[in-house]
């Protein structure tokens, strides 16, 4: 829809696709990226979050990193390149000629996984 657009651009950001959950140094979740809920982000979650988003931002469509490490290191953020200091769109990463196949696909997630979810979720966080 918004591919030819040149003052418009939508761009998924799949740093959370592949993330597994943050573990301590005994291989047990970590509770502290967690709040008391234990299923919504406290703010050391948030901050996580927060940085893998902008550096998927900054990292070309296609080349974009699809997990979260949760290492809690500010290190690991990254700055606008001076050649390329802009956030990326399927426009600025190359994708401006190519024919891309927007046909339907089959999710990486069956629809009644999220279902699922989100109705345990719901039962855990009312318990």
């Amino acid at each position: 829809r918004y591919e030819e657009r040149e003052d418009f651009a939508v761009v998924m950001q799949p740093f959370f696709r592949n993330t597994l959950l943050p573990t301590d140094s005994n291989g047990k979740p970590d509770l502290s990226f967690f709040a008391a809920d234990c299923f919504h982000f406290s703010v050391r979650g948030h901050a996580e979050m927060a940085m893998a988003l902008w550096n998927n931002m900054l990292e070309p469509v296609g080349e974009k990193q699809t997990y979260n490490n949760f290492t809690y290191d500010r290190s690991k953020l990254k700055c606008p390149n001076p050649e390329k200091p802009f956030l990326f769109t399927l426009r600025n990463s190359g994708f401006r000629n190519l024919d891309l196949n927007w046909e339907k696909t089959e999710p990486s997630v069956p629809y009644w996984a999220v279902i699922v979810a989100a109705v345990a979720g719901v039962l855990a966080g009312s318990l």
